[in-house]
């Protein structure tokens, strides 16, 4: 059931229904025993249909209508949609690192192993009806750069599991151009029960927490204010979204609270703490003729893409095993600007995966309609080391660009971009979009652990952090499917 008017008592209330909220709604409605409200800022566009934006339909694009903000940084854009990211991102799943797990155990316990996690990992890719790319959709450039990474010696792996180093394929989300997101894969079968409510266009302004319980939720919703009430509330708006919702509610650092105005009622210094997000450095290579027209070729067929390919790579500083960098070659038409018509940019991106470095999520005001304090913290580690990994895969980017197999595809590079100084690096920096971190999973003697590892909010009761901000660090991974199967994981925790 769809509601814009929803009775205010529940099981179980969700604030946000990006993908984390959506895996969460569909598991916890399975019992037909426990009312589920789930609450989006943004629209709902209902069942997969025509009322559904074609931008948003389009797996070829990147769209950036349904967000919180338009022409603004390139580290704050979010979606605000139910779906959430899997409505504006490139429709790529990949796995992270035994090292990923590794860290996350420590924080979570072993419901965060890699043998623990696999079961939640195989829900998810059959639910998105996860797939490898068809041979039709690589276009010259994508079979150019399979080609140049044998060429460099790298060894095919599957990017849908952890492994080693390597080149290879995403797993996609997407069937003939058609992006198929979180809202269609969990919602759309679970839109029929009626013990599910789902409110779009409501805005979560802030819980009311009274001695360590929550005891209402307040959104704005169709020019109104409502309160819902429900046993247990789950806070599933995303590594930026979910700190801001706490802070307002009195729940972080006492001292940031009390500037905006907001009694104190956790003091949790983590909360918005421990940003962690992966940045990285695009080289722009020139087309040649030959690929120019190649693309073309594809974009009339309604068959391009800008990418299908990536080498996960290891630095000098990355463990014997794993990798700390994604090679990312592109070409198509620009995600920014425009070019003339036949023309299309074509580059490689080195992206640091496991960075040190770590940003901030604040408020600006107690008002939920303000616009957040967001630092992101890239290249910020004293040590610099994350700039150094970025450079180790600005020389591989070097080495790829100057295969033979994309000789004829590029113009020779004029320069070397491994000679960039940290100050070019920083000032040519932009990010994968794959923030984490703000809510951190730890145990109680970790000062800027936010909740345990099932989601609890430390001094809470009845509240829950479901989404990507409880990771402690970021996957050497695109985020999406990690966060599927640890959505996966902490729905089962709702539900023992």
């Amino acid at each position: 059931m769809t509601s814009t008017s929803a009775p205010d008592s529940y099981d179980v209330v969700i604030l946000g229904g990006g993908v984390a909220g959506c895996v969460l709604a569909a598991r916890l409605s399975e019992d037909p025993a426990r009312s589920v409200c789930l609450v989006e800022a943004g629209r709902d566009y209902g069942p997969q249909g025509a009322a559904w934006p074609r931008k948003v339909l389009d797996a070829r694009s990147l769209p950036r209508d349904d967000v919180w903000e338009r022409h603004t940084a390139v580290h704050r854009i979010r979606a605000r949609i139910l779906g959430g990211s899997s409505c504006i991102n490139g429709c790529w799943n990949t796995w992270g690192t035994q090292a990923d797990h590794a860290e996350w155990e420590r924080a979570g316990g072993g419901r965060w192993s890699a043998p623990a996690m696999e079961r939640y990992r195989l829900a998810a890719a059959e639910q998105m009806r996860l797939r490898a790319v068809p041979d039709r959709e690589f276009s010259a450039w994508s079979s150019g750069a399979l080609a140049a990474a044998r060429e460099l010696g790298y060894a095919e792996v599957d990017m849908g599991t952890s492994g080693a180093p390597g080149y290879g394929t995403p797993l996609i989300n997407a069937f003939g151009g058609l992006r198929r997101n979180a809202a269609f894969a969990y919602l759309d079968p679970a839109r029929s029960r009626p013990n599910l409510t789902i409110v779009g266009g409501a805005h979560a302004d802030r819980l009311k927490v009274r001695s360590g319980r929550v005891d209402g939720v307040d959104i704005d919703v169709d020019g109104g204010r409502v309160t819902l009430i429900a046993d247990t509330y789950l806070v599933a708006c995303g590594t930026y979204g979910s700190p801001a919702v706490l802070m307002r509610s009195g729940i972080g650092p006492a001292a940031h609270l009390r500037e905006h105005g907001i009694r104190p009622e956790v003091d949790l210094p983590g909360v918005g703490a421990n940003l962690a997000d992966q940045p990285g450095v695009f080289v722009p290579l020139a087309p040649t003729e030959e690929l120019n027209a190649a693309l073309a070729g594809k974009e009339a067929h309604d068959e391009l893409y800008v990418s299908r390919m990536l080498v996960r790579a290891a630095s000098e500083y990355c463990p014997a095993g794993s990798w700390d960098l994604h090679i990312l070659p592109i070409a198509g038409p620009p995600l920014f600007g425009k070019l003339p018509p036949g023309q299309y940019e074509a580059g490689i991106s080195s992206f640091l995966m496991k960075p040190v470095s770590r940003g901030r999520v604040r408020l600006r005001s107690a008002d939920h309609t303000e616009p957040l304090d967001i630092r992101p913290g890239f290249f910020s580690d004293p040590g610099g080391r994350d700039l150094a990994v970025v450079r180790s895969g600005l020389r591989i980017v070097e080495e790829m660009a100057g295969t033979a197999a994309l000789g004829h595809l590029v113009h020779p590079l004029g320069t070397h971009p491994a000679q960039l100084t940290d100050e070019e690096i920083r000032d040519r920096a932009g990010t994968y979009w794959h923030p984490v971190g703000t809510c951190s999973m730890g145990t109680r003697d970790d000062p800027l652990a936010v909740v345990d590892g099932v989601g609890r909010v430390h001094g809470v009761s009845n509240l829950r952090v479901a989404d990507a901000s409880v990771l402690p660090t970021v996957p050497a991974a695109n985020t999406q499917l990690p966060v599927l199967a640890a959505a996966e994981l902490l729905a089962d925790a709702v539900r023992d």
